[in-house]
């Protein structure tokens, strides 16, 4: 594959705007409440996107599959774009947009293990290597160089909201990527969870 400028910029594009997207958030907290802006988030979104994605919704065949999937659909909203940027937005009243950004950037790490545990996807040993080298990066930036650092790192209310938006983030990726109860044998066991999480909220 050829590395054109067009490449290059398509390739940048997507981590800049998440990474903006903690700047801006962190910005916009002191003055709005987190679950606020992120309805207003959406809301702006959709108003936006409904326009070019009237096909999934303007037929009575398209609506009759949503209200099919509407259980399955319901979970990934929630679990997905919903409690991701809440969570986000709600870590970023006490944590900064460094640490959560860093946070997510563990994304790799725990899609491996829910794929390895739920789908029965073994990592092969470049993506291990990826990963770790991911791990590797975050704790060069969080320690600042020194390895004795790490130790002292104290983790605050905010860090852990970005840990519990990254598990959830990493559990639709794969709910999307892998719709649950499709093959129940190999998947029984997160259509299970997806289920309680649908219940419980």
């Amino acid at each position: 594959m050829h590395l054109t400028p067009r490449l290059v910029f398509f390739l940048v594009l997507p981590p800049l705007l998440w990474a903006g997207n903690a700047v801006v958030g962190r910005l916009a907290i002191g003055s709005m409440d987190p679950l606020w802006l992120n309805a207003v988030r959406w809301m702006l979104a959709f108003v936006l996107l409904l326009p070019l994605g009237w096909r999934a919704l303007g037929t009575p065949a398209a609506r009759a599959q949503i209200r099919a999937r509407w259980a399955h659909l319901a979970v990934l909203g929630l679990i997905g774009v919903g409690a991701y940027n809440a969570l986000q937005y709600m870590a970023l009243r006490t944590s900064t947009p460094l640490n959560v950004t860093l946070i997510a950037s563990s994304a790799p790490v725990w899609m491996m293990l829910i794929g390895a545990v739920f789908y029965r996807v073994i990592p092969r040993p470049v993506q291990v290597f990826g990963a770790l080298l991911s791990l590797v990066g975050v704790a060069l930036v969080l320690s600042r160089g020194d390895p004795a650092a790490i130790a002292r790192i104290e983790f605050v209310e905010g860090d852990v909201l970005m840990l519990l938006a990254m598990l959830g983030w990493t559990g639709y990726s794969w709910l999307l990527a892998r719709p649950p109860c499709a093959r129940a044998v190999a998947r029984a066991a997160l259509c299970r969870l997806s289920s309680r999480l649908w219940l419980a909220a």
